[in-house]
């Protein structure tokens, strides 16, 4: 038995701007994993992740902190309770504060990936001073924040087709989000995510999931992941051959590498009309909400409950930290 702390940011409610919390978690996930944790043998510590608790985070005497906190503002707030609890010593799991940094960050991580050969949509890092798309673009572009997940910043008209109507969205964003933001052509094709559990040469690439857009939208907007039960539909494992499957494998992997991720991620990817996936960007700490989130459908779809998953990911950070001997992780 172990004393597992739980760091997260919760959602309150109290922005106006629609999707501002759109990283953060319910109470309902909280308890979720809370009960996950328990239901192995293990005492738990609630840390919620904002500036009022940092004590917490210093006398909790935790074994190991669960970690699914999002941070606060800025390119680097994945990155934030990682480093504090590096600086504590107390060990966690999941990415390091300086993987998660770059992660968040989506050209910089399409900058290291096409470095090392994975094929990733064309793009340009813009700001509010930007007055030109760049020449070698390809119309339609998708232009969404460039250090946000969940969505966060992604509209309905986010997929633009002329200079013109890039410029005029980014100025529109850039009223209602700080930061950068990301231009890149918009593949036209089938959209797929891809989970990973492990580290070194025991990572383990799950089923793919493929999302399927019945409707009018084809694309992740933050209108349609947040209704994603009317908007969408998931197929896992995705109906795709056995080269494609493959690619996509490998470029995980590779992927997970050069960013020298740990114990979990999710990453997703557009598979264009002549089969080549482009990579679109990773997650490090994905979506752990108990039927919404992707990771836990791909997992119930390949046979692996929700309280295995969470237990999965924390058994992992524990082999990885010499807690736990590998023949105890439990894969299903």
């Amino acid at each position: 038995m172990m004393i597992v702390g739980l760091t997260y940011n919760l959602k309150k409610s109290n922005s106006d701007v629609e999707d501002w919390e759109a990283e953060y978690d319910s109470p309902q996930t909280v308890m979720a994993i809370q009960s996950a944790i328990e239901q192995a043998g293990h005492d738990t510590v609630l840390l919620e992740a904002v500036p009022e608790r940092i004590r917490d985070f210093i006398d909790c005497g935790c074994d190991i902190v669960f970690n699914f906190a999002e941070g606060l503002e800025g390119r680097g707030r994945e990155a934030q309770i990682p480093a504090l609890l590096s600086f504590l010593g107390i060990p966690y799991t999941g990415s390091d504060e300086v993987a998660l940094g770059i992660a968040l960050d989506k050209t910089l991580t399409k900058q290291l990936v096409t470095a090392n050969g994975i094929t990733t949509p064309k793009f340009q890092l813009a700001t509010r001073a930007t007055k030109k798309i760049k020449r070698d673009l390809r119309f339609p572009l998708i232009i969404k924040p460039n250090a946000e997940g969940s969505s966060k910043g992604i509209r309905e008209s986010a997929v633009v087709n002329t200079p013109e109507q890039a410029l005029q969205l980014l100025c529109e964003l850039s009223h209602v989000y700080p930061g950068d933001f990301l231009i890149e052509e918009f593949i036209e094709g089938r959209e797929v995510t891809v989970g990973l559990l492990g580290n070194g040469d025991s990572i383990e690439v799950l089923p793919v999931l493929e999302t399927l857009f019945p409707h009018e939208d084809n694309f992740y907007s933050y209108r349609v992941k947040k209704h994603s039960d009317v908007f969408l539909q998931y197929d896992c494992p995705a109906q795709l051959d056995r080269l494609t499957l493959q690619k996509i494998e490998k470029a995980s992997r590779t992927v997970f590498s050069i960013l020298r991720l740990r114990d979990v991620a999710r990453m997703d990817f557009r598979i264009a009309s002549d089969g080549i996936p482009y990579f679109l960007e990773v997650n490090p700490i994905p979506g752990l909400a108990p039927g919404f989130s992707d990771l836990p459908r791909i997992c119930e779809a390949s046979g692996i409950s929700y309280d295995s998953l969470i237990n999965r990911i924390l058994n992992t950070a524990l082999v990885r930290l010499g807690l736990m001997v590998p023949s105890t992780v439990q894969v299903t």
